[in-house]
């Protein structure tokens, strides 16, 4: 009985030691993941998670591996292409912390209305976005949303917004194995990222929500109307000085 009743004691306290030790993990990951993104201030990343696994699930499936990337500076990159991605993907970014709750609201009575309990989507903002690019898996689950919401804080506290918005227009995906605005820009139109037109930026801006989809006929009925819609929404997108061409 003694010796029963010691063992049943003791299990509070195993499960105690388990617990801070669980949570010690998560703090450690947690730190981790923000010197990473500390780091982006100087510097943009070669290549995100979301693109390691594009590359790993076309080897996994013997497809051949399509790769268009290249990097460019704030400087090389139209002032048209940010006011258009703004416009199209995230209308209140340079007001927003990270997350925008209202459009996160509707996404999830969107999801609760959904026969599939798992579909967590929509709502994301372009600091979202940027944090499940550059970090997580492309799993739809309220545990992944969460640590996307932890992430785009850390991008906003750490980061100024232009520097936000550049390293995710370098970093997007705009086709299959197309990322990044250089890498579109020379893909669909034969130039480079700063000499993007105004209807040329609105056109890839459009394309974002479904890349690989939509950049396949970039020209078709739905794409030339949202060009329309986008470009016409660009001159309202309020860019910070420091950032304007």
């Amino acid at each position: 009985m003694t010796g029963g009743g010691r063992s049943a004691r003791s299990l509070p306290a195993a499960a105690g030691r388990w617990l801070v030790m669980v949570l010690l993990a998560v703090l450690s990951l947690q730190l981790f993941l923000l010197a990473s993104i500390a780091t982006l201030r100087w510097w943009q990343p070669p290549s995100t998670s979301f693109q390691r696994t594009a590359i790993w699930e076309n080897l996994r499936d013997g497809r051949a591996i399509r790769w268009q990337h290249q990097n460019v500076a704030a400087d090389a990159i139209a002032d048209h292409a940010r006011r258009a991605v703004v416009a199209s993907e995230d209308s209140l970014f340079f007001a927003h912390r990270g997350a925008d709750w209202q459009a996160i609201e509707r996404a999830w009575q969107r999801n609760t209305r959904s026969e599939e309990d798992a579909r967590i989507h929509g709502g994301s903002t372009i600091t979202q976005q940027l944090a499940k690019n550059l970090f997580l898996s492309s799993e739809r689950s309220l545990l992944r949303k969460g640590q996307e919401l932890v992430l785009a804080w850390m991008l906003e506290w750490t980061l100024p917004k232009e520097r936000i918005l550049d390293i995710y227009l370098n970093q997007v995906e705009w086709g299959d194995g197309i990322y990044g605005i250089q890498a579109a820009a020379r893909h669909y139109f034969k130039t480079g990222a700063a000499r993007l037109g105004a209807e040329q930026a609105a056109r890839l801006a459009v394309m974002l929500p479904q890349p690989r989809r939509l950049g396949q006929n970039p020209y078709s009925p739905y794409m030339q109307q949202r060009t329309r819609t986008i470009a016409a929404r660009m001159g309202a997108v309020q860019i910070p000085a420091a950032q304007q061409d």
